[in-house]
């Protein structure tokens, strides 16, 4: 792991300003940094940098976004790439994949800053001291916790599993080999609690806190199965009265704000339009610019997906529909043109155009006349027509802008922060997710009601109806619910990939897009499967030869 370290002047780049302003830092030797406070300021500073990268893409954060939410359920590739997150999206995975690599070789840069920090800070000299002694072990509990959702399997599929390497010193000479699932959770853990109790300041959600500390070991916690500990740790940050969720207003236009701005924001890696040199070309390289196309910039080719559209189309009132943003073709008066849609057998998109006359609504196909019928279903209005092969649900509305035949779904949670096009401040924790991590925490321990009760909290918010226990459709569980309301809160956010294999679950990907092209396309994948994980980057192993592959 030579190639992983780096040593101080290449960590500490940032000097600190209340804006995180990135300028050079390489002019202050190893002694002086650590001289005085201001000086660990702002090698503290130079590790929060690394989480966001150069220019606010292709850094830590980017990659673990795209390896986190492209292998999901909730987006839908319009086209090829020869970029290597397609084998993050279509699960081909390689183990050269350039992103995967980067993203170890980061994390690994950030381990270390913050291994130089905590070798060297003298924990109990000030209280200032403390405190980014504290912001430094979250960091690296953060880090290595993404690390192992990555390169380890779910917990529960065994915790004697090899993860990562736990490098905890910034000597070049020690270079682990894999640790256990075990093992990396017990550091994480140690890191977090250590954060915890020297941490005292709240600065906000661009700096670590307490708070911060807490929601991590809530999910950590989630994760590892311990219910108790899970609800502990949700309950603290609840109880400390630093957050609130947003009205369903304010949430609705969330991804406007800046993490200082968003109440509920416990922790954010915070990008701005002041320090990070977005805007112009920058603008086609981040997370956001490659969901929509804004003012004519952004690729605009990954789309939500058709299974996470029919799941939050169920209540057209929920808030968290404005983070959608379709593209509708116009007629020449600027008008949407009325269509109904459907997905084929084939998992291919159908959208027939339609006509009204007297209140029926129809369309022409290959001189026939179809009647677009309705049907009351759960108190919901159903629509169809009977065609060749029967009855044929359809989507009743306008007529799309298509990418390769995929209608543009475009999704603006990752864009428009400061209303610059595709600024973004990727969300570590708020606090929606401390009632859903109550809620799954409940299921599981068969506290229906308190779970309900929890994820109610989320759908009131949203704006949409709320659960009681003779609501649960037939066939379903309350833990379904609560997994399905994560799914529509958290979508975007980088949760969904491991929130469907540590409950054991199989991602069902029969939806459209280019997924599933190719031969060996994958449907479904089981919580199981190898590939469920990433490859360790071969450039490593080449490097180390006794770090172990994953099959």
């Amino acid at each position: 792991m030579k190639k992983l370290i780096v040593l101080l002047p290449v960590i500490a780049c940032i000097l600190y300003s209340c804006d995180l302003e990135r300028n050079p830092y390489d002019q202050i030797s190893e002694d002086e940094l650590f001289s005085d406070p201001e000086s660990v300021k702002t090698a503290t500073i130079g590790n929060y940098a690394l989480l966001k990268g150069d220019v606010g893409y292709d850094g830590w954060v980017d990659d673990l976004h795209r390896i986190s939410e492209y292998a999901g359920d909730n987006v839908s590739l319009s086209g090829g790439t020869t970029d290597h997150l397609f084998f993050l999206y279509n699960y081909q995975s390689i183990t050269t994949n350039l992103r995967v690599e980067r993203f170890w070789r980061n994390s690994y840069k950030i381990v270390v800053g913050c291994n130089i920090i905590i070798e060297k800070i003298k924990e109990g000299a000030s209280e200032e001291t403390d405190q980014l002694l504290g912001e430094n072990y979250y960091l690296r509990a953060l880090t290595y916790f993404q690390m192992g959702n990555v390169f380890g399997r779910p917990y529960n599929q065994g915790a004697s599993n090899l993860s990562i390497p736990l490098k905890l010193t910034s000597d070049t000479e020690d270079r682990p080999d894999r640790h256990t699932i075990e093992e990396v959770y017990k550091q994480v853990i140690k890191d977090l609690e250590k954060a915890a109790s020297l941490m005292t300041e709240n600065k906000g959600a661009s700096f670590a806190s307490k708070e911060a500390a807490y929601a991590l070991l809530s999910r950590v916690y989630l994760y590892k199965e311990d219910h108790e500990k899970t609800e502990e740790y949700a309950n603290k940050v609840i109880e400390s009265g630093e957050y609130s969720l947003l009205s369903k207003d304010q949430f609705s236009k969330m991804n406007t704000l800046t993490p200082e701005q968003n109440a509920e924001a416990i922790f954010a890696v915070t990008l701005s339009s002041a320090s990070d040199l977005l805007g112009g070309g920058d603008d086609w390289y981040t997370i956001g610019s490659f969901y929509a196309n804004v003012q004519g910039k952004g690729w605009g080719e990954m789309y939500a997906s058709r299974t996470y559209l029919d799941l939050i189309n169920k209540n057209p009132d929920d808030a968290r529909k404005s983070f959608i943003d379709p593209q509708f073709e116009e007629d020449e008066n600027g008008e949407k043109i009325p269509a109904v849609y459907w997905v084929n057998d084939a998992y291919a998109y159908e959208f027939r155009r339609t006509s009204e006359s007297g209140g029926v609504i129809s369309f022409e196909e290959e001189g026939t006349t179809y009647t677009v019928m309705s049907e009351e279903i759960d108190g919901k209005t159903n629509y169809y027509f009977n065609g060749p092969n029967g009855k044929q649900d359809v989507v009743k509305g306008y007529d799309m802008k298509k990418r390769n035949g995929h209608p543009k779904f475009y999704i603006l949670k990752a864009s428009l922060q400061e209303n610059d096009i595709h600024m973004w401040s990727p969300m570590v924790s708020r606090l929606s997710e401390m009632y859903l991590n109550l809620a799954e925490s409940q299921a599981k321990r068969g506290m229906d009601q308190l779970a309900l009760d929890n994820i109610n909290i989320i759908r009131e918010r949203a704006g949409i109806p709320i659960y009681s226990l003779t609501d649960i459709p037939t066939g379903k569980t309350v833990l379904d619910i609560v997994l399905e309301e994560r799914r529509l809160e958290l979508a975007y956010e980088g949760h969904r990939r491991y929130d469907v294999y540590r409950n054991g679950r199989t991602m069902d990907r029969k939806y459209p897009g280019t997924h599933l092209n190719g031969t060996n396309a994958f449907l479904e994948i089981p919580a199981i499967h190898p590939r469920v994980v990433e490859f360790i980057p071969e450039q490593q192993i080449i490097l180390q030869p006794s770090l172990i592959q994953n099959d």
